[in-house]
C-alpha cells in the first residue's frame, strides 16, 4: 500500500504520520510537497496537523487553494481514502471536502492533553476494525477544533451516520465536561457521505507506539490499510 502524506509550509507532524504507517507491514509512506499536482498511483492520502501557512487568514484557508489540493480532490472523486488530522481536518472543510468548519476553542486557549474518543460508527473505511462504543485514548493539540455546522448539515450527518468519533469521558459517556473545544455533538470526527474522506482534531499518529504512551491510534490506519486491501481485491 502506498500512502501520499501532503507537505504544507508549516506542516510538523508529516514525519510522524510518515513514521505511524510506515511501522505497518507493507506499507510504503511518502511525503509529498503541496506542490506537486499529481497523486496517482497512491492508494490512500494523509494530510497532517500543523500549521499551514502559519494559520494566516484561518485555518487551512490558504493551504485549500495549494496545487496539491486539486489532485486530492481528484482522487477523493475517484473513492481513494483521504485522511485529514487536526490542521488537515481544517483543510478538508475549507477545501469543501467534508461540511462545516471548525471555529476557535470556547475560551479561546490552545488545548494539548489526553483525551477520550468514542467509535459511533465501524461502516466507514477509517473505523471498520474497531467497534461500535469503543473508547480511544487519543491526544489532541488545537486552538480551532470548535466543529461548527448548520442545522440541516448537523442533521444530515446524524442521519447519514456521519459522525465516527465523539469526545467522551473515560467510561464513554458524552458528556458536555468531556468536550474540550465546544464541538456541536461533540464531534471529534466525521466522513464524506461517500465515507472516504475523514477528518478529526485528535492525532492517532502520536499514539501507534507503545513507547509514545499507548497505541490507540493505531486501529485508525490499520482500518485504511485493510479496507484498502479488500478494496483491491475485489477490482
Amino acid at each position: 500500500m502506498r500512502v501520499a502524506v501532503i507537505q504544507f509550509p508549516g506542516s510538523n507532524c508529516d514525519t510522524d504520520c510518515q513514521a505511524a504507517l510506515a511501522s505497518f507491514p507493507g506499507v510504503m509512506a511518502e511525503i509529498v510537497w503541496h506542490k506537486e499536482t499529481s497523486l496517482t498511483g497512491y492508494d490512500a492520502i494523509v494530510l497532517p496537523g500543523g500549521f499551514s501557512y502559519g494559520d494566516y487568514l484561518r485555518c487551512g484557508s490558504i493551504a485549500r487553494f495549494s496545487p496539491i489540493m486539486g489532485a486530492v480532490r481528484t482522487a477523493a472523486d475517484s473513492g481513494v481514502l483521504v485522511l485529514g488530522i487536526c490542521n488537515g481536518f481544517q483543510i478538508l472543510c475549507e477545501a469543501g471536502l467534508l461540511p462545516g468548519t471548525l471555529l476557535r476553542n470556547n475560551g479561546l486557549l490552545f488545548r494539548c492533553e489526553n483525551l477520550q474518543l468514542r467509535v459511533e460508527n465501524t461502516d466507514a473505511p477509517f473505523t471498520s476494525v474497531l467497534h461500535e462504543g469503543q473508547v480511544l485514548d487519543i491526544p489532541i493539540a488545537h486552538g480551532e477544533g470548535n466543529y461548527f455546522a448548520d442545522p440541516e448539515t448537523m442533521k444530515q450527518l446524524e442521519a447519514n451516520a456521519q459522525i465516527l468519533v465523539r469526545y467522551c469521558d473515560a467510561s464513554g459517556n458524552v458528556t458536555l465536561e468531556a468536550n474540550p473545544n465546544g464541538s456541536l455533538g461533540n464531534i471529534a470526527g466525521i466522513c464524506s457521505h461517500g465515507r472516504n474522506v475523514f477528518g478529526l482534531m485528535p492525532h492517532p499518529e502520536r499514539v501507534c507506539d507503545p513507547i509514545l504512551g499507548g497505541t490507540d491510534g493505531r486501529g485508525i490506519f490499520q482500518s485504511m490499510i485493510e479496507w484498502t486491501a479488500s478494496h483491491d481485491a475485489k477490482k
